[in-house]
């Protein structure tokens, strides 16, 4: 069976559906359409979906901290069926200045344990499911960090670790200090952004899950995939999908680690998304976007 076939994925221990949602886009534009945003997580959880990405940082100018997690957690308790299967995927690690509306790193144990608790408090968790380090902090030794996310896993305030924006270097290290503790790493990759093919690989030696940010190209660049990469509105045109639904494919065919965490802002996009399980690439059409 093919890899586009497989309609779940496994992170460490948890099946999660093979498309997850990043929920970035949801709340990141001033004014933005909670009514709408709820109803497109609504049918992400309608259409299967169990994996929902959000971080603490994430949230419109002058927002501050929390506003996407907040939003996620009002989402499932105002979702009429059962949630205990969603996975609510969070990160730490960025500093947010109001003022300015400027963002910094700080990766130090002392930060990531005070992100850690004020998440679990706004998404009404005892423990996080998954908690990943947003970005290395150049301050701070990675080691270090590592130490504290591992601190956080055996005192039970998050189950399982994940990384973001990292190295294969820094994958390694994170893979030493935490053990089975680490699960997952998210990079971006995309057509436009095909820079972690060695991090990739790697997750596949160690048996981690490669959780992929911005899979469309970005908030800004996802609508004009078509336009921008030539290849991939081809084997669109060809098939009458649409090219962000074969960027998706492409990358489920590239490799089983693969887990795109696609943004959207509408339930028709979800369900564009979600229905890239089912395109079935040939040899030929993925030596093209290849």
């Amino acid at each position: 069976m093919s890899a586009a076939r497989v309609r779940t994925r496994r992170i460490g221990d948890l099946e999660v559906t093979a498309i997850g949602l990043g929920s970035m886009t949801l709340t990141q534009v001033p004014g933005y359409d909670e009514e709408r945003g709820l109803r497109t997580v609504h049918a992400a959880l309608d259409a299967g979906v169990n994996l929902l990405d959000t971080a603490d940082v994430y949230g419109p100018a002058g927002g501050g901290y929390g506003v996407n997690e907040r939003f996620v957690a009002r989402a499932l308790k105002l979702y009429p069926g059962p949630t205990d299967h969603v996975v609510v995927a969070t990160k730490g690690g960025h500093l947010r200045y109001a003022e300015h509306d400027t963002w910094w790193i700080d990766g130090s144990p002392e930060h990531l344990r005070r992100a850690c608790q004020a998440s679990l408090d706004r998404l009404g968790l005892d423990a996080l499911p998954l908690y990943l380090h947003h970005r290395p902090d150049p301050r701070t030794p990675f080691e270090e960090s590592m130490g504290g996310l591992k601190d956080l896993h055996d005192e039970g305030l998050i189950r399982r670790v994940g990384i973001s924006n990292v190295d294969t270097g820094q994958i390694r290290t994170a893979h030493r200090v935490l053990g089975k503790a680490l699960v997952a790493v998210q990079n971006e990759y995309s057509p436009r952004a095909r820079g972690s093919e060695p991090e990739i690989a790697l997750c596949e030696e160690l048996g981690l899950a490669f959780l992929s940010w911005g899979p469309l190209g970005g908030m800004r660049e996802a609508k004009a995939l078509g336009s921008t990469y030539s290849a991939f509105n081809e084997v669109a045109n060809a098939r009458g999908v649409s090219p962000q639904r074969v960027s998706l494919a492409w990358q489920l065919h590239r490799s089983a680690s693969i887990i795109p965490i696609p943004g959207a802002s509408r339930p028709e996009s979800v369900l564009d998304s979600l229905a890239a399980v089912d395109l079935e690439l040939t040899p030929e059409e993925l030596e093209l976007l290849n």
